[in-house]
């Protein structure tokens, strides 16, 4: 993309994912997500009805009459976008590309964190680590990291989730607020997902296209895989293969929901969506923000 046409694109992108947190995440995104627990903050008199177990004593001594402790939950949080940017992500039949989705829902959250105050990073993977990105404040670095989700050309095709949660593992030591954006499909993750979820506050966000277990009868067609290349020509309108097709995403959608429940990962589910309703995808990820802020 010419640099041109990748400054106009991001800043399109700015403009419509910024009116969104605005508009739908500004609170949902701080009642959501707590930070790393409880910081001291001042020291004033004591009132009728305050926790008789903060009273500072040094000072109340000092003073001749009781103060206490004031504390404050400590907001600033790390938040890290694991990016799937493999061949299968390049998938769309509708509006916009899987790859287009992972694209805008990066910028809604790192706009998100960046209205909160908290510092945003990002690793670009496929079966490699493509890119890291490690994880800073300014708005500068927000609209670095969507530059280069918009404009990144992956070295390799394939997808390794274990590998980029491994490598999340290696370089993030602190608590984060982890959102792993990807259609899931690889397999061998599930240790690695869990052991992420218990030190991390992990999100996945599970990206899919109706029409890629589904098939009109259309007769011999030429089927291409995006990560691995291998082509295969199949009979459309054999009832066999039809149904091949219709039972394999229920099977897929149902151990990988497991995978989530086992490893007590939350997960948002994200179709891509029409053309006539160019955010309507995010329908769901609203109504967990939504229902996550009710739990706390």
């Amino acid at each position: 993309m010419k640099s041109t046409e990748l400054l106009k694109k991001v800043r399109q992108l700015e403009i419509a994912t910024r009116g969104l947190v605005n508009q739908i995440f500004s609170g949902e995104y701080h009642s959501v997500f707590k930070g790393r627990g409880m910081e001291f903050s001042e020291v004033r008199e004591y009132q009728f009805g305050d926790d008789i177990r903060n009273i500072d004593w040094n000072v109340t001594a000092r003073l001749g009459h009781p103060f206490i402790k004031v504390f404050e939950e400590e907001r600033e949080l790390t938040v890290i976008l694991l990016v799937d940017m493999s061949g299968s992500q390049e998938f769309g039949t509708r509006a916009k590309s899987k790859m287009e989705i992972a694209a805008e829902l990066s910028a809604i959250l790192a706009f998100s964190a960046l209205k909160n105050n908290d510092k945003v990073g990002c690793i670009l993977f496929t079966d490699k680590i493509e890119k890291f990105i490690p994880p800073r404040k300014k708005k500068t670095h927000v609209l670095r990291i969507i530059r280069e989700i918009l404009d990144f050309t992956p070295e390799n095709k394939k997808t390794n989730i274990k590998q980029a949660l491994d490598f999340f593992n290696t370089v993030i030591k602190r608590k984060s607020i982890v959102f792993l954006i990807s259609d899931f499909l690889d397999d061998g993750f599930e240790r690695v997902l869990k052991a992420v979820s218990k030190k991390h506050d992990l999100v996945s966000i599970v990206l899919y296209d109706e029409k890629e277990h589904t098939f009109p009868r259309a007769g011999l067609i030429r089927l291409r895989d995006p990560e691995t290349g291998a082509e295969r020509i199949i009979d459309t309108s054999d009832s066999a293969v039809q149904s091949i097709f219709r039972l394999s995403a229920p099977r897929q959608t149902a151990a990988l929901k497991k995978i989530f429940s086992t490893g007590k990962v939350d997960s948002v589910w994200l179709n891509t969506p029409d053309s006539g309703d160019e955010f309507g995808y995010l329908k769901p990820l609203v109504r967990f923000f939504k229902q996550r802020a009710d739990r706390w």
